[in-house]
Parts: C-alpha cells; sequence; structure tokens
C-alpha cells in the first residue's frame, strides 16, 4: 500500500496534489499520441525548484513508484504520457528567468518557462534566442532541451542540444547535479549535460538550464522558388551557402501536394503557379537589410539565369515574409483539409534525400495507391516530414509505421530527426540504432536509473 500522505509530508503539501486537485485530464496525454490504455495518476507534483523536485524523485525510488515528467504537453510522441501507476512531475510551476548575461551571451533559466518567453525575454536584452516551434506559447524550455527540438533554424544555429551550455538535472534517486556552465570551451571530464539532453527524462529531470543567446538579426530576406526536383534544389543551397554563407537560415522544401494544401486548398492565392516539381522557402538573416537583400537577390537571380530555378518570388515586406511563411507553416491548419493524418519526422544523408523520399512515396503507393500524401522537411537538415490522411484508402497507423520505417533502415536514416521516441516510436528504434547502441543505452539507464522509475515505457 502506498502512502501517498506521506509524500505529501515528505516533498511538501504545497508540491504534492492528490485526488481531484490533481486535474488528471490534462496529465493524461501529450498533444500528439493517445493517452495509455490502463494509466493511472496517483498523484501530481509541482515543484518550484530542485530540492522539492529531488524530495519527490527520492521519496518515488525507494518505493520504486515510477515518477513521469512532463512539461507543456506539446510534444508527439507520447513521452509525457502517464503509463500504468505513477506520480506526474510537473515543471510548470518552475517560470523564473534567472539571469540574462550579456558578456557571456547566456540565459539562466528553469526548465518550466515557455520557449515564447525566453524569446521575448532575449529580444527584450537585445539577443535572439534561435530556436523556433509552433507550440512556443505552450512548450517548456526544459521539454525543449530533453527531446533535443529542432525547428525551422537549425541549418544556422543547430539543435537544442546546440543552444544549451549548462544543466542542471535531479537524478532518480534525488541526487541533484549542476553544472550551471557559461562556458563554451570546458573539457574538464565528461560532458554530463548530453546525457540529459535528448533522452526524454528517463535518466533525469532537468529543472534549471544556461542557453546561448545571440546578437539579433536586424536584416531578413526571403524567397520562395519553384524548381524541378531535388537535384535543383541541392544546386540551389549550394550557390547560397556560396553567396550568402553562414547568414542562411532556413531552407524548407515543399513537394506539390503540400503546397497546394497550403495554397488553394486552404483559400490562399498561390505565390507562384502549381504547376512545379518542387518548391523551396529560403530565408537569410543578416545585420544589413539593404546590402542583404541585394546580394540574396543576386543569388536568386543567377540560379534563375542558370536554369536552376524555373520561378521565384522574393520578399519585399514583413507583410510578403509572412504570406511566404504561412504556406510552410500550413500543417497547424491540416485539421480542416487533411484529417486526420498520421505524420512522420525523419532523416536521410542530404545526398540521399531524393531517392530515399521517391521510396517513401512507391512504398506508400504500392501498398495503399489511393493514400492521400504529403511531403515537405529540411533538406538542408536531411529532414523530411511525411503526412499520411488515415481514411478508408490506408491501413492501420501501425501497418503504415511499419511500412516508412522499413524505408528508413534501408536508407540508414533516422525515424526521428526532430520530434524524439517517446511512446509511439519506441517499437521501431531498431531500425535506426544497432543491437550494440541499444545494449549501451540499456546499460546507462541501468546505472543511473537501477529501479526503471524514471518515464518508464519511453526511449528505451
Amino acid at each position: 500500500m502506498i502512502d501517498l500522505e506521506d509524500l505529501k509530508r515528505a516533498a511538501g503539501a504545497h508540491v504534492v496534489k492528490l485526488g481531484d486537485d490533481v486535474f488528471a485530464e490534462r496529465h493524461m496525454r501529450d498533444f500528439g499520441a493517445p493517452p495509455v490504455e490502463g494509466a493511472e495518476i496517483l498523484a501530481a507534483a509541482f515543484p518550484t525548484n530542485a530540492q522539492e523536485a529531488a524530495a519527490v524523485l527520492s521519496w518515488c525510488n525507494a518505493r520504486g513508484v515510477p515518477v513521469v515528467p512532463q512539461g507543456g504537453m506539446t510534444g508527439l510522441v507520447g513521452g509525457g504520457n502517464p503509463a500504468g501507476r505513477c506520480v506526474v512531475l510537473s515543471l510548470e510551476r518552475m517560470r523564473t528567468i534567472e539571469e540574462i548575461d550579456p558578456a557571456a551571451s547566456t540565459m539562466t533559466v528553469q526548465a518550466g518557462v515557455t520557449l515564447q518567453a525566453v524569446q521575448e525575454a532575449a529580444d527584450a536584452a537585445g539577443f535572439l534566442f534561435p530556436l523556433d516551434l509552433g507550440g512556443r506559447g505552450t512548450a517548456q524550455i526544459g521539454g525543449n532541451a530533453s527531446t533535443n527540438a529542432g525547428g525551422n533554424r537549425v541549418l544556422r544555429y543547430g539543435m537544442m542540444r546546440d543552444l544549451v551550455l549548462g544543466v542542471e538535472a535531479v537524478l532518480a534517486d534525488g541526487t541533484i547535479v549542476s553544472n550551471l556552465n557559461k562556458m563554451i570551451k570546458n573539457n574538464a571530464g565528461y560532458d554530463l549535460k548530453q546525457l540529459f539532453l535528448g533522452s526524454e527524462g528517463t535518466l533525469g529531470v532537468i529543472t534549471r538550464l544556461v542557453l546561448r543567446v545571440y546578437p539579433k538579426p536586424s536584416s531578413q530576406c526571403t524567397a520562395l522558388c519553384a524548381m524541378r526536383g531535388t537535384d535543383d534544389a541541392l544546386a540551389l543551397l549550394a550557390r547560397l551557402k556560396a553567396g550568402v554563407g553562414e547568414s542562411l537560415s532556413a531552407f524548407e522544401l515543399m513537394w506539390p501536394e503540400f503546397y497546394r494544401v497550403g495554397t488553394s486548398a486552404l483559400g490562399r492565392v498561390p505565390p507562384i503557379p502549381e504547376e512545379h516539381g518542387l518548391y523551396v522557402l529560403t530565408e537569410i538573416l543578416g545585420t544589413d537589410q539593404a546590402a542583404d537583400q541585394e546580394r540574396f537577390e543576386a543569388v536568386i537571380g543567377a540560379a534563375v539565369e542558370a536554369g536552376v530555378v524555373s520561378d521565384a518570388v522574393i520578399a519585399q515586406s514583413k507583410s510578403d515574409v509572412q504570406k511566404l511563411w504561412a504556406v510552410r507553416d500550413c500543417p497547424g491548419e491540416f485539421p480542416k483539409v487533411h484529417w486526420p493524418q498520421l505524420g512522420f519526422d525523419v532523416s536521410a544523408p542530404i545526398g540521399d534525400m531524393d531517392g530515399f523520399m521517391k521510396d517513401c512515396r512507391a512504398t506508400l503507393q504500392a501498398r495503399w495507391p489511393k493514400a492521400t500524401t504529403l511531403y515537405f522537411g529540411h533538406l538542408a537538415d536531411s529532414n523530411l516530414h511525411i503526412s499520411v490522411r488515415l481514411d478508408e484508402h490506408v491501413g492501420t497507423a501501425h501497418e503504415v509505421d511499419e511500412a516508412l520505417y522499413e524505408v528508413v533502415g534501408r536508407w540508414k536514416g533516422s525515424i526521428s530527426a526532430e520530434h524524439g521516441i517517446g511512446i509511439a516510436k519506441r517499437p521501431y528504434l531498431k531500425y535506426s540504432r544497432s543491437e550494440a547502441e541499444l545494449d549501451v543505452m540499456r546499460r546507462i539507464k541501468a546505472a543511473l536509473d537501477p529501479k526503471n522509475i524514471l518515464n518508464p515505457g519511453k526511449v528505451i
């Protein structure tokens, strides 16, 4: 018999909530995965600092009670979904932005601060925090770190892993591991923060972070280009890298089916006619609008003259930028025209992207000829997104998953480019990781969480 009142005494009545105070419904599932059958929340804990989180974990570890860490619950693979009888550990009260250090170009924050709050604080201080996601207003920065989030600016700034210098985390037994490092160069032994970044709360609960911030760009140049196919896209990418260098911040591919949904299907006038084989939305962020615009237009113009680009629209105003990005950001509107759907976040080497995408398309069409599928992604990041409409023309979600992840395995790609593994992708991890790698993961998990109380059933 588990004495939950004792948990309240150990961690504090202001931290632990029981019964109707748990508000179980909002803690039962994340944005992208259904609740786990048979899951039961015994209690919900809302710590305000690492010490309170440690008290909860220490108590649960001593009694073998599973703990499921939760952030903003904007994930897509069920990483925060309760499974079995468990205690939920929500970081939502840990919302303090502790410091912005202009000299070090860092921001120190608690894990429950929303991504949008981090962005706004950086902006107010004259900096940019470059990670950006559709769920920015709800997604918490600790969750972004624990899932190694990506987004549209990875090409220039890297994944979330590249934006974190220091981490404070609590282990399963309540041990607090704190290294709020502000230095880019620090080779003093193992880089322990990497154990927690991307591990989805299975090795420890991130409670504080030191984030990298960057000078705020003062120019933005955006263009939508149409071309014949992926070879032309690769040629344009090479031209942009040579012509604008590190200021290149986005290079987004949209195949015709996706472009049609993002424009005419949703009532938008297509910026470029729907008659091309591929569309690329590209953008640079710089420091001189006039000079950057001139360089950017010169590169796009030369690509048009060379026959690499068939047609192009270059934004001339903030309004133009928003209209072009609205096409690429249309997945948030899928429920209006393309629903229900099953989304895939996969990757393959850039040079193999054309063959990989065609193999995915051919595999789905061979199994389900009438299936409606959309293709889009971040080519420069090796990332392809696929959306399959779940209607009478396709099989079950599991059958579609199995078919596509087998293709990923053939191309030596990743079943998860930026969304994580969680519950949803765990059965397919074998397609991206060898048995030796999986064994090492299990050893690390056993060393840090021998009782397997931290987010059990996720990742590994």
